[in-house]
């Protein structure tokens, strides 16, 4: 029986890893929701002020009005702490599920026609996702954020031809001067409004082109949304509530001249801090001008060659195999509407193992992103197993060269075994344990034929 089009289009979920993408709708509901609520206390301004508040031991010293507006949002507007945690939680597990999001799309190819637009939003929501970090993390103008400034400066002055003028535009003539919290606060108001329209777009689409599934997924649980929304704001809450964040009163307010010791970025943020410590410190000199490539290159090159090849790898795949597709097993040349037959849109996913190229460049890229990550604490690293810090830095800087040759070669070796397994079970059975003796004396193992996933109508 044909179901409707509006209940076949609904939100499904069939499957445990379309989970992902309501996780991150919902906390990108709670992040708008405490943002709404946060911005009635916050003052981004950056004029001195003295402050007088409840913390005994930063009462009388001069702080912005950023700070102080936090430090009394945080510690006297009741449930106002708990409201910036639940904040900053909602920001990181919403990166968490993009990535997640994207990992689960790349895998099992529902990056394909007609998804490609959802693909590219996601992508998209991914930058914007770590930038609306950034940008909120420097608003307490606290001294973690002072530091981020630095880098930030760092960043922006190694930008070629544009960089001064770049941070003259974000600083003013001085640093900090008085103008960058503001910039930051608007910016982490206009990158959400951004993000709820791609958001708004995706469930457009989604509705339009209706849900990908997998042959053996579970029945469909029409009901599933509330429940997720449930689930994640919850969850959320629990966290603000029971785990400590970003305690400003322990930082203290930025200083110039200061940084605090240990400062970490966010967990999405680790990999750039790892490709600035392995990078070696090359500089290029073109005339009179100086390329710092120790910055550049960790910071902007490697970042920007990551979501471009994120966003043109649908219509690279998509160009590949039309190449390879364009004759058939005998020869000859496939007539343009054959191949448009061939090419039609899928709304069955991929199993990982299906598709080992695919799965073992995800796993090369997860590699190359977890040794910059652990490349970010090369110094613990170095203290606890008792090495130098220069002996831990060079060994990242081959791993994170030849550890994603060696994953791909892994992935793809094991993908094809699991393709054999496969091959193998189709064709002699499914192993059943229970061992029969045959007429002539000889005893064998029973085998039952492998299960054929039945066809599911699309409805279309």
């Amino acid at each position: 029986m044909r179901s409707s089009p509006a209940r076949r289009r609904s939100f499904q979920f069939s499957h445990w890893s379309f989970m992902f993408a309501e996780i991150a709708v919902w906390s990108f509901v709670v992040l708008a929701v405490t943002g709404a609520v946060l911005m009635v206390f916050y003052d981004p301004g950056m004029s001195q002020v003295t402050y007088d508040g409840s913390y005994g031991p930063l009462r009388g010293l001069f702080v912005s009005k950023a700070f102080d507006s936090t430090m009394r949002l945080s510690l006297e507007v009741r449930g106002g702490l708990l409201i910036r945690q639940v904040h900053h939680w909602a920001a990181l597990v919403f990166v968490a599920a993009v990535v997640l999001q994207l990992l689960r799309m790349f895998l099992t190819g529902a990056f394909r026609r007609p998804r490609t637009g959802q693909w590219l939003i996601w992508v998209t929501l991914l930058a914007l996702g770590m930038a609306a970090g950034e940008t909120g993390n420097a608003l307490p103008d606290d001294m973690l954020s002072g530091g981020s400034l630095w880098l930030i400066t760092s960043v922006v002055q190694s930008i070629p031809v544009v960089g001064t003028w770049a941070l003259s535009l974000l600083f003013g003539p001085d640093f900090p001067g008085d103008r960058v919290i503001p910039v930051m606060y608007g910016g982490h108001l206009l990158i959400p409004a951004l993000m709820a329209a791609l958001l708004v777009a995706r469930e457009w689409l989604m509705r339009r082109h209706g849900h990908s599934r997998f042959i053996a997924s579970l029945p469909a649980r029409s009901g599933a949304r509330p429940m997720m929304a449930l689930a994640t704001t919850g969850m959320l809450v629990i966290l603000g509530f029971g785990f400590q964040i970003a305690p400003i009163w322990l930082y203290g307010p930025a200083r110039p001249t200061q940084i605090s010791a240990g400062s970490v970025p966010d967990w999405y943020m680790g990999f750039l801090d790892g490709a600035l410590r392995i990078m070696p410190g090359w500089e290029l000199t073109l005339g009179d001008h100086t390329l710092s490539l120790a910055v550049l290159v960790p910071t902007l090159v490697i970042p920007g060659v990551f979501f471009t090849a994120l966003a043109a790898y649908p219509v690279a795949e998509r160009f590949l195999l039309s190449r390879r597709g364009r004759r058939d097993a005998m020869g000859r040349p496939k007539t343009a509407s054959r191949m448009a037959r061939e090419t039609a849109a899928r709304d069955v996913l991929d199993q990982p193992h299906e598709t080992p190229v695919k799965t073992a460049i995800a796993v090369a890229g997860i590699t190359f992103y977890g040794l910059l990550w652990a490349a970010a604490a090369n110094d613990q690293i170095a203290h606890q197993f008792q090495l130098t810090v220069n002996a831990v830095t060079i060994f990242f800087r081959w791993a994170v060269i030849v550890g994603p040759v060696i994953a791909f070669v892994i992935t793809r070796w094991i993908c094809l075994a699991l393709q054999q397994t496969d091959h193998d079970v189709a064709e002699h059975g499914v192993e059943t344990g229970v061992i029969t003796r045959s007429p002539d004396g000889g005893f064998h193992e029973r085998l039952t034929p492998a299960r054929q996933e039945p066809a599911i109508p699309s409805g279309r």
